[in-house]
């Protein structure tokens, strides 16, 4: 082609051809011209744009406020309180690139990640929205012209789907208004009528819904698709024919009863995946061969010494690495940190997911996922500002996360082989593999890759059902049931609590709710409320509601749920109507407050003492203490928490006076210079609170002098993860409490030594003299052991070639241990059974000569395990040495008895 070009270039100058030029322009238009992402995405965007739609910023992924998600798995979460009438939209049209993470619940795509080319645990969804605006027609044809005219794709290489409806109990008819207007568009054989599970979209198991129309791609050479119409391939998993654009249009609201009613204003939600788009239009096969992705590979390749293409297990290792790193580095920047409980515990595992499959396929023995932040910064930094921003500290969590699982993978491989050892046969039980898993983090199917490797067989059998059971076991505990909400009044609600503690009220709705946690509760939404919802690490309020003839129902939390605040009580009021009093519970109120305060005033003194780099990474704030979580790179000094608490303390006896600033424009309020908290999503108008110095956004509640705060009491500092810190700390009430409490026990301690008069020197003397007597009985304890060593040499008996004793003895764990290896010192073919009888507890000690060890097949480890049911205990240790407790110092005679057994 390049070729032609030339010379049709050269016929110009020679003037030998007419209307070259014309041709040159012609073949030219033939040419794909790839847009890059970043070009993608502002295309959409723009093409909105200039249909009058709002670009708001993509909401964090880690979802703070919402009891029903832990992150956001679908463009339309940030929009639900619009789509359930709970608050009307400012703008009635919007779009956004929406950062997404779905790995858990309905939709849970973290399997397939990896194993194919299209799948992601985070990914980004271009969409669109109309808040009760228009529908169908023009979602229809505003898409279609995105696709074909802005974006250029071929219109024969696309599919559309219509819902075709349903015999079931709903007895829903086909989506007929979108059939039609396809119709319009594109021939009739490319509409391909989608059942339920493909064309009809739930929130959840309540909520808005309705069908809706997905557009589908075929990016398969013209040879393919003249074999196999892309028809016959769409929703089979194809990788390329695949979903690229769905447009959802709510127009039902599933009841708690599966029954479906109209809602009175009519949405359009719509979701497409940015990386299947780019994958369309630059003309590759793989989501993971786009310049999304590359990069990252590129980076992947050289740390790890591999490449990608090359083989198909270290591709799918390279592919989870790479879409890995996004999901994990996304949701630390978000707020999230890895941990064992909730949210967290489902960031390390897509992070141990991602280390593991390099562990095993890549041979990196060594941290490395660290070192993808910067390519990834790099590349989604300029969309995403986020990850430039916390990209140190993205860093220094995963670096510490990879140390910390990479010692749990050789700790995991050490148990594997006990495992093994203790197996009888070659298949290993399924429910032993599943305690490796759930107690030690070790992978599964790590687990049955060393197996086979050795010649063993999982009982796969055995280990899912004991993973099912753990699920159901965990299902249940977390099962919540929900009737419909019973509305009263269609009312906006009113928060006042900022003003006032007491205010008179209507039940606006509510409704039952049961959990086998909690048993029957009540929701209870009112047209205004004082009550404070727990958000922002504050805790929600408590308090009753009373009625006018006197009854009063105790509300016993708050939250904020699809922007409504919500009261939790056990019953209902016993009159629905009428006017009600809702009363905060003052004194808690009181002292959450003084909590909330003091982490501003703790976050200030931060940054004074440390420096600026200190910025707030979470904090919990209730009633009796408060914690504060913070970005620094080391342990605080006694003198830089004694700085702290003197700097807090100080502002606290200033009396610094509350002042506060509603509905402030943001940019306004970022340039008076109040902090913003990273992770946390802000309107266009913000609330400010200031104290001195101290100027931040928030929406808590808070004293309105910092003199009502009394004292500010450290109790301790930590570490949470790399480059993080934990302060807890105390405030007004606690800290008499504490005092009390610090000067009962030094009464205590006083009593107990004789009234001293300095207790700090009495209480050293007495460690120097219990250290004294320490050295003094050990001393007598090994002249014990040298004098029962003799005695007992003379006991050895012999067993086929083994000498043997089993026999219980005076002396404590390091006596005894002390002892079998001094007698093993002067003896070959030792095997020693120790029993001894400590503080009501009862411990055995096997010592084997490692010659034993490898020609009699013995493991002291195995022995003593086996041992220890005698005892009510267990215990481990090495071939040659190992130990077991346990509470039953009767069954050691008979664990003695047993020993002979070993050596027949």
């Amino acid at each position: 082609m390049y070729f032609v070009l030339f010379l049709c270039i050269r016929s110009i100058k020679t003037n030998k051809y007419k209307n070259c030029f014309v041709e040159i322009v012609k073949i030219c238009e033939t040419i794909p011209i790839s847009m890059t992402s970043k070009e993608i995405r502002s295309q959409f965007l723009n093409f909105f744009e200039e249909k009058e739609h709002k670009i708001v910023a993509s909401a964090p992924m880690v979802i703070k406020d919402d009891p029903t998600l832990m992150f956001t798995n679908a463009g339309m979460n940030q929009f639900k309180a619009f789509f359930l009438g709970n608050s009307v939209a400012k703008n009635s049209r919007v779009a956004d690139s929406q950062k997404c993470l779905r790995v858990s619940g309905k939709h849970n795509d973290l399997e397939e990640v990896g194993k194919d080319t299209y799948h992601h645990t985070m990914f980004e969804m271009l969409g669109n929205w109309s808040f009760g605006d228009y529908f169908k027609k023009d979602a229809i044809q505003w898409a279609w012209e995105f696709l074909t005219e802005v974006c250029k794709i071929d219109k024969n290489s696309l599919y559309v789907s219509v819902f075709e409806g349903s015999d079931d109990a709903d007895n829903l008819k086909m989506d007929s208004e979108a059939f039609d207007l396809w119709k319009a568009i594109v021939p009739e054989d490319r509409i391909i009528m989608g059942n339920k599970k493909d064309n009809f979209w739930e929130m959840g198991d309540q909520g808005p819904c309705g069908p809706c129309s997905e557009i589908h791609v075929d990016i398969r050479s013209t040879e393919e698709k003249a074999k196999v119409s892309g028809a016959s391939l769409v929703n089979q998993d194809h990788p390329l024919v695949v979903e690229i654009w769905n447009l959802v249009f709510m127009q039902y609201n599933r009841k708690a009863d599966g029954s479906l009613e109209g809602l009175p204003a009519k949405h359009v939600d719509t979701g497409m995946g940015f990386e299947r788009l780019c994958m369309a239009l630059q003309g590759v096969e793989s989501n993971y061969d786009t310049d999304i992705f590359t990069p990252i590979i590129r980076e992947i390749e050289t740390i790890t010494n591999s490449k990608y293409g090359k083989e198909e297990e270290s591709d799918i290792a390279i592919r989870v690495i790479a879409d890995h790193i996004r999901a994990v580095s996304f949701s630390i920047a978000d707020g999230q940190l890895p941990s064992n409980t909730g949210a967290g515990y489902v960031i390390r595992r897509i992070l141990r997911r991602a280390i593991r499959y390099g562990f095993t396929f890549l041979d990196t023995k060594n941290p490395f996922m660290y070192r993808l932040v910067n390519v990834l910064t790099n590349t989604m930094g300029d969309a995403f500002p986020e990850l430039k921003e916390q990209r140190q500290l993205i860093e220094n969590v995963i670096k510490e996360e990879e140390n910390s699982f990479l010692n749990t993978l050789e700790q995991g491989l050490v148990l594997l082989d006990t495992v093994i050892n203790d197996t009888k046969g070659k298949e290993v039980d399924g429910r032993k593999a599943f305690e490796l898993y759930d107690t030690y983090g070790f992978p599964i199917d790590l687990t049955a890759l060393i197996l086979s490797e050795k010649g063993y067989t999982l009982d796969e059998k055995g280990f899912e059902t004991a993973m099912q059971e753990q699920k159901n076991r965990s299902r249940s505990a977390s099962e919540t049931s929900k009737e419909d909400w019973v509305v009263l009044d269609n009312i906006e609600q009113e928060f006042v609590g900022y003003d006032i503690l007491e205010a008179n009220v209507n039940l606006v709705k509510y409704r039952k709710i049961t959990s086998k946690k909690e048993g029957e509760q009540y929701q209870m939404v009112f047209n205004l409320t004082p009550f404070y919802a727990e958000g922002g690490g504050q805790v929600g309020d408590k308090g009753c509601l009373e009625a006018s003839n006197g009854d009063v129902v105790y509300i016993i939390d708050t939250k904020r749920e699809n922007n409504e605040i919500v009261h939790f009580s056990k019953k209902l009021p016993k009159k629905i109507a009428g006017d009600f009093k809702a009363v905060v519970d003052k004194k808690q109120r009181q002292r959450t407050e003084a909590n909330h305060t003091a982490t501003h005033l703790l976050h200030q003194a931060l940054r004074e003492v440390l420096g600026t780099h200190v910025e707030q990474k979470g904090s919990a704030v209730h009633s009796k203490y408060l914690r504060f979580d913070f970005s620094h790179f080391s342990k605080l000094t006694v003198d830089e928490l004694r700085a702290v608490e003197g700097f807090v303390n100080a502002r606290i006896e200033g009396q610094l006076p509350f002042q506060e600033n509603r509905d402030v424009p943001m940019a306004d309020a970022v340039k008076e210079g109040a902090m913003a908290l990273f992770g946390e999503k802000y309107g266009d108008a913000v609330r400010t609170v200031r104290f001195g110095q101290s100027i931040e956004l928030c929406g808590g509640t808070h004293v309105k002098n910092t003199g009502d705060i009394w004292h500010f009491k450290i109790k301790s500092e930590g570490a949470v993860a790399a480059g993080i810190r934990r302060i807890e700390a105390i405030t007004s009430d606690a800290v008499k409490d504490f005092y009390f409490e610090n000067n009962r026990a030094l009464y205590e301690i006083k009593d107990i030594l004789n009234n001293a008069q300095d207790p700090i020197k009495a209480v050293v003397s007495l460690q120097e003299e219990n250290a004294k007597l320490k050295k003094e009985v050990e001393q007598l304890l090994k002249h014990k052991a040298k004098n029962l060593k003799g005695d007992l040499t003379l006991q050895l008996e012999g067993i086929n070639e083994v000498q043997f004793l089993a026999k219980k003895i005076d002396l404590d764990a390091a006596g005894i241990k002390d002892l079998s290896f001094e007698m093993g010192r002067n003896k070959d073919n030792l095997f020693l059974l120790f029993g001894t009888e400590q503080n009501g507890k009862a411990l055995l000690s096997c010592y084997i000569s490692k010659e034993l060890v490898a020609s009699k097949n013995l493991n002291a480890g195995t022995i003593v395990r086996e041992l220890g049911k005698y005892i009510q205990g267990g215990g481990g240790g090495q071939p040659f040495y190992a130990t077991a407790g346990g509470k039953n110092p009767d069954g050691i005679a008979e664990a003695l008895e047993k020993a002979k057994e070993y050596l027949k």
